[in-house]
């Protein structure tokens, strides 16, 4: 049996510190002054005696208000046991010695029995020889705590990890292992870039260590392959150098791999062959059944019963095989197309079956009743083998990529798909935890028909963000730790809500959940194909609010600059802005910072948001060189038609029937996309300002001829009407509530709160114009005294 000792936290009696050990069934006892710990770190050690007083002292630096366990498995001939009882920590250290007839299983068991030891809700593994950085587990766990996520990697293949200094030989056999994997498994390891991760953080309820079967280095491998339904992600993780001591890795370490992912493979298929044959079973029960009723109820001539119930029996076999047999699988091949293929391999199975019996009885001399059993194995075999290989095929997964939009460094974006519209934010870093993360999936529709259906869940991070742990055990804030712990482990997200249009499926869809201060978004696979509705329609609103949330807004307004002096040009959608902007931009030397959307600062300054502009045939006519080909002019021609202030309404009055409106603006722009071009592509010669100071705000309108200034709460009012009509078409009516109660806040005061003091002292000007000349008005406006 192995050795388990608890090596006390210090205790100081005479200025001297005393370390005792002593031997335990397992790690229980009055530890962490008898609190349950938020985290156990497990590190499984083989002659690392130089090691581990350096890895403590560092986790000692990590996380130092939250109650952490260290639980070293070890497995060494030499003096590390000794160094481990000798270390000194004000955490609780244990050691689980193994003797050499304990040691089956290498690392993999090692990491199971400190796994089995682990009290935490938490189990973070890592290497002891500091290849993986200690300071990582505040990352991971932060992850877990964001997104409900039952296991965290630690990647190096992500982006922002780095797989250290690895020889190409080691490298390439790093990346050929982990393929193969991925290939055997796509299911299970599609979203996980480094399965072979040596460190990880696992939710110690969602694996059932008894399922697993550790042999080697790769016990990460075996918990994705051996348990379903876990929600993975991924933090970047730096391969640093050993500290000291030599590498594990070897050949028989190799071998143990590939016997690894055999025995895994093996283990799955014969689960799958085993639930084939039962509902084979099934379906000749369901065949003599109907057999029975057709023959000799119906009184159909048994030729036809028989042909009749095979087809019934073959239907009932197909879908417990689809739900059951292959559930959860990424299919190759669509729906009908495996029904269809089911079919015809059990009508030709049937026609196969009766020659079989023919060679194995008249042939090969085989009693009747033995060749009947010989011939359903053979055929229930070849079934088998081409309904797991061709029929329900695997499909072959792409591997997702990842875009990083930094927004001035207030709000993060990650997205699956690429968003056009935040180009000029796009950044090569990945972030560990973005504000908002985008990915792509399917949405289930609603108990309700179209429409939003939002969900409120009791898991959600504490209402009081200064509550913390102290180490010591003592009650904070009249509360006790545990307690604490218990707010600070939200294991699902704490808000969400899901807009769908249904169609089986196919068309529009999104779910927005709220977890910790992150806000996730799945979208249907139609967005994907249609990027620019995705951020228009989605991504746009969510920044809205959030920048709400960060103390700044996103306001509907062009603006540009004479210097470090700003003019903020608002109006209805489709009015002229960028037809202004442009024409402005072209004839004078401002400076560009949008002409759509900007972020105001509650302290009066604007910060750019340079989107690509949508144009029209009658906005490049109005620039002097615009960058388009030949072909790019001639596209705009029903560009311009589709995408107009008439097609924008037309839009609107569909949305107002109840029809899917916005998976037809999806498929439209799918197919015709916006004519969007970078200011670069139509004025060269613009400049783009990061930011000013808001001099003067100017509100154009059609239809009239008037120029008159506005006092404050007119100007405000008319910017908030103006900001609401850039963000009416679905789903924005029915996310907006959910989206204004981000955080628990008000966030639609919070946004006027920003505004109104950014404009405290700015002045207004009203310009109506029915020629729509307001660019040769403008410049005197800017040349005005400023107040």
């Amino acid at each position: 049996m192995a050795h388990v000792f608890k090596l006390r936290a210090r205790s100081r009696e005479n200025g001297a510190i005393a370390a005792t050990a002593e031997p335990l069934a397992r790690p229980v006892g009055p530890e962490l002054n008898g609190h349950t710990p938020a985290i156990s770190v497990v590190l499984p050690t083989r002659e690392e005696a130089e090691n581990v007083e350096p890895l403590v002292a560092r986790l000692e630096r990590v996380l130092p208000d939250l109650p952490v366990e260290i639980i070293f498995v070890d497995d060494s001939d030499d003096g590390t046991p000794d160094a481990i009882r000798s270390i000194d920590s004000s955490r609780a250290v244990y050691l689980i010695h193994r003797r050499p007839a304990d040691r089956a299983g290498g690392l993999g068991s090692a990491v199971v029995a400190g796994i089995r030891a682990a009290r935490a809700p938490f189990v973070c593994v890592m290497d002891a020889d500091l290849q993986h950085p200690p300071e990582l587990l505040e990352e991971m766990y932060s992850e877990a705590m964001e997104t409900g996520s039952d296991v965290v990697v630690g990647s190096r293949f992500c982006r922002g990890g780095d797989k250290g200094t690895f020889s190409r030989m080691r490298t390439a056999l790093s990346r050929l292992s982990t393929r193969a994997a991925v290939l055997l498994f796509p299911t299970r390891l599609w979203h996980v870039s480094d399965p072979m991760s040596g460190c990880f953080m696992v939710r110690r309820e969602a694996v059932d260590l008894d399922c697993l079967r550790p042999r080697g280095f790769k016990i990460l491998l075996e918990i994705l392959v051996r348990t379903p339904g876990l929600r993975v992600s991924e933090v970047p993780l730096g391969f640093g150098e050993r500290n000291a001591g030599h590498t594990k890795a070897s050949v028989r370490e190799a071998l143990r791999y590939l016997r690894q992912l055999g025995r895994l493979e093996l283990g799955q298929l014969s689960a799958r062959f085993g639930r084939f044959t039962v509902v084979g079973a099934t379906g000749l029960v369901v065949n003599t059944l109907l057999l029975a009723v057709f023959a000799e109820v119906i009184g159909i001539f048994y030729v036809l019963a028989a042909i009749l119930a095979t087809q019934g029996s073959t239907l009932w076999n197909f879908c417990l095989t689809e739900a059951w047999v292959f559930a959860g699988r990424d299919h190759k091949l669509s729906g009908g197309r495996r029904a269809a293929m089911f079919f015809a391999m059990n009508n030709a199975a049937l026609a196969l079956r009766v020659p079989l019996l023919v060679v194995l009885t008249s042939g090969l001399g085989l009693n009747l009743l033995l060749a009947n059993v010989l011939s359903l194995v053979a055929l229930t075999l070849l079934r088998f083998g081409v309904a797991d290989v061709w029929i329900w095929a695997k499909a072959q997964r792409r591997e997702v990529e990842s875009y990083s939009y930094d927004i001035h460094g207030l709000v993060t974006v990650t997205s699956e798909v690429r968003l056009p519209e935040l180009e000029r934010f796009l950044t090569p870093e990945a972030f560990g935890r973005a504000s908002i993360r985008v990915r792509i999936g399917q949405i289930q529709k609603p108990a309700e028909s179209n429409g939003a259906v939002a969900h409120n869940g009791n898991g959600g991070p504490p209402q009081n963000g200064n509550s913390s742990h102290n180490g010591n055990g003592h009650s904070l804030n009249g509360r006790e730790p545990a307690e604490l712990l218990s707010d600070l482990v939200p294991l699902r997200p704490s808000r969400s809500i899901q807009y769908t249009e249904g169609l089986a499926g196919f068309g529009f869809g999104v779910e927005i959940s709220q977890v910790g201060e992150r806000i996730e978004v799945i979208a249907s696979p139609l967005l994907e194909r249609s990027p620019h509705v995705l951020y228009t329609n989605v991504v746009e609103p969510i920044l809205r609010w959030t920048f709400a949330a960060k103390g700044y807004a996103l306001v509907h307004a062009a603006c540009f600059a004479d210097g470090d002096h700003a003019v903020m040009l608002t109006a209805r959608t489709d009015t002229g802005k960028t037809t202004t902007a442009l024409k402005l931009l072209d004839h004078f030397p401002y400076s560009f910072l949008s002409d759509d959307l900007t972020i105001v600062c509650p302290d009066g300054r604007v910060l750019a948001y340079p989107k690509p502009l949508t144009i029209s045939r009658h906005t490049v006519a109005a620039v002097q060189t615009p960058l388009l080909s030949r072909r790019e002019r001639i596209k705009l021609i029903p560009q311009s038609r589709l995408h107009s202030r008439t097609g924008r309404r037309l839009a609107f009055v569909l949305a107002k029937l109840r029809i899917p409106a916005a998976t037809l603006n999806a498929v439209v722009q799918r197919l015709i996309p916006p004519p969007k071009y970078d200011i670069a592509r139509l004025i060269p010669t613009a400049r783009v300002t990061p930011e000013a100071k808001i001099a003067r705000l100017v509100v154009i309108e059609r239809e009239r001829d008037l120029e008159q200034e506005l006092d404050h709460d007119e100007a405000m009012e008319i910017l908030f009407t103006n900001c609401e009509d850039a963000f009416g078409f679905p789903p924005y009516s029915e996310i907006v509530g959910f989206l204004h109660g981000l955080n628990g806040h008000d966030l639609k005061r919070a946004e006027r709160d920003v505004v109104e003091n950014a404009f405290a002292s700015v002045p207004a000007t009203l310009i109506a114009s029915s020629t729509m000349d307001w660019w040769t008005r403008l410049p005197s406006l800017m040349a005005s005294p400023i107040h």
